[in-house]
C-alpha cells in the first residue's frame, strides 16, 4: 500500500473508532451548595450518588438529578462506602482521622470510628464483609466491623495509599501514590500479601477494576493509565491520559475504561481484549468543565457523572482555590450515544 494510501486508511480507521463510542454529556444538574468537593460514589441498587462536600455528604437521585437528603457533621469529608447488607454508609473524616457511620436510610450518624491521620478514599470489601479506608499521610489501611461500627485493626501499607477497588475474592488493591506501586491486601487476613510497581506510570491515584478478565486501572498524574494484571502482579500496557486525574472507572459492559481529569477532560480508553494481548486505545477525549477531576460509574445503567463548579477568586497570594461559586455546583451526567455501534 502507498504511504498516502496507508496514511488515508489510518485516518479513516481512527474516525471510525472514535465514532464506535460518543459519550456526550446528556444532562446538567443544578444542585448548588457550598464548599469544595471529592469522591462521587454510585450506591447502583438504590442508583445514588454520594458526593462528599467538605463538611457533609450530599445524596443524590441519579435518575433525577434531585437531592434526597444529606449526612451532616462530617469535617473534612473525602469518600463514602456502603454496606448494604448491614443498611449503614460510611464516610471518612479527614481532619479529626476518623469514620462516620450512617443510617442508610435516614442520613443520621450513628456512630464514629477512630481511623488514621487523612483519612481518605473508603471501600466495603463483600467476601470480607468489612470496610477498609485508606489513610494517606498514615500510610495504612483502618478496617471496620460494618455491622457494629468499630474498628478492628490497622494495616500498615508501606506508602500513601490514594483510591483502590475490592476484587470480590478476599483481595483489596490501592494506589500508593509516592512509591509509584499497587498494594494487595487480604481482606480477611487483614495483611499486605502483594506488591508491584506501576512503572512508567508516576503517582498513582484512582483505580478502576475489570473482574472479569483481572485488570486494574490506575489512573496516573504523570499523564498516563498503567492496566495492571493483578493476577500476575505487573503492568501490561499504559494508555495516555489527561493531567490532573482523580478519577477513574471500567464499564465491562462497553469495555471502556474512564479518567476524570482536572484539566477539564474525560478520557475514554477502550478495552480490545482483556486477556489476549492487552490492546487499549483512547476512542474519545471529552470537553468537560475545568477541575472536574472526580468521577462515578453505575455499573446497572452505564452513566458516567461527573461535578463541576464555578470559583470565585483566589486567596491572596494566590495559593489555594477560590470559593464555590453560590448555585454554581453542578452534576453531569455522561452516557455513549444509542445509535453507536
Amino acid at each position: 500500500m502507498r504511504k498516502g494510501a496507508l496514511l488515508a486508511f489510518l485516518a479513516v480507521a481512527s474516525m471510525s473508532a472514535q465514532s464506535s463510542s460518543p459519550y456526550r454529556v446528556i444532562h446538567t444538574y443544578a444542585l448548588g451548595g457550598d464548599g469544595s468537593w471529592d469522591y462521587v460514589v454510585p450506591n447502583p441498587p438504590n442508583h445514588r450518588l454520594f458526593i462528599a462536600r467538605q463538611n457533609r455528604v450530599m445524596v443524590v437521585d441519579e435518575d433525577k438529578g434531585t437531592l434526597l437528603g444529606e449526612i451532616t457533621g462530617i469535617q473534612g469529608a473525602h469518600g463514602t462506602a456502603i454496606a448494604q447488607s448491614t443498611r449503614h454508609g460510611f464516610a471518612t473524616q479527614g481532619s479529626d482521622q476518623s469514620v462516620a457511620m450512617f443510617d442508610l436510610k435516614t442520613f443520621k450518624i450513628i456512630g464514629r470510628i477512630p481511623a488514621a491521620e487523612d483519612a481518605d478514599a473508603i471501600l466495603y470489601d463483600s467476601p470480607s464483609n468489612r470496610v477498609f479506608t485508606l489513610n494517606g499521610d498514615a500510610h495504612s489501611s483502618t478496617v471496620i466491623d460494618p455491622r457494629a461500627g468499630s474498628l478492628i485493626t490497622n494495616i500498615p501499607l508501606g506508602g500513601k495509599p490514594e483510591n483502590g477497588v475490592s476484587a470480590g475474592d478476599g483481595k483489596l488493591y490501592a494506589n500508593l501514590t509516592d512509591t509509584s506501586e499497587v498494594v494487595e491486601i487480604d481482606t480477611k487476613a487483614a495483611t499486605v500479601s502483594r506488591r508491584w510497581s506501576t512503572a512508567p506510570c508516576k503517582q498513582p491515584v484512582p483505580m478502576a477494576i475489570d473482574t472479569a478478565h483481572h485488570r486494574l486501572f490506575s489512573g496516573c498524574r504523570s499523564g498516563v493509565m498503567a492496566v495492571s494484571d493483578y493476577q500476575a502482579g505487573k503492568v501490561v500496557a499504559t494508555v495516555p491520559i489527561g493531567t490532573g486525574v482523580d478519577g477513574a472507572g471500567f464499564d465491562a459492559a462497553s469495555s471502556d475504561a474512564f479518567a476524570s481529569n482536572a484539566d477539564g477532560t474525560l478520557t475514554v480508553i477502550h478495552q480490545d481484549s482483556g486477556s489476549q494481548g492487552d490492546q487499549y486505545h483512547v476512542i474519545q477525549t471529552i470537553e468537560t468543565p475545568q477541575g472536574t477531576r472526580n468521577m462515578g460509574l453505575d455499573p446497572t445503567n452505564h452513566p458516567v457523572y461527573v461535578v463541576s463548579a464555578k470559583l470565585g477568586a483566589a486567596p491572596a497570594g494566590g495559593r489555594g482555590k477560590g470559593p464555590v461559586l453560590p448555585g454554581s455546583f453542578s452534576l453531569l451526567v455522561i452516557e455513549r450515544d444509542p445509535a453507536a455501534h
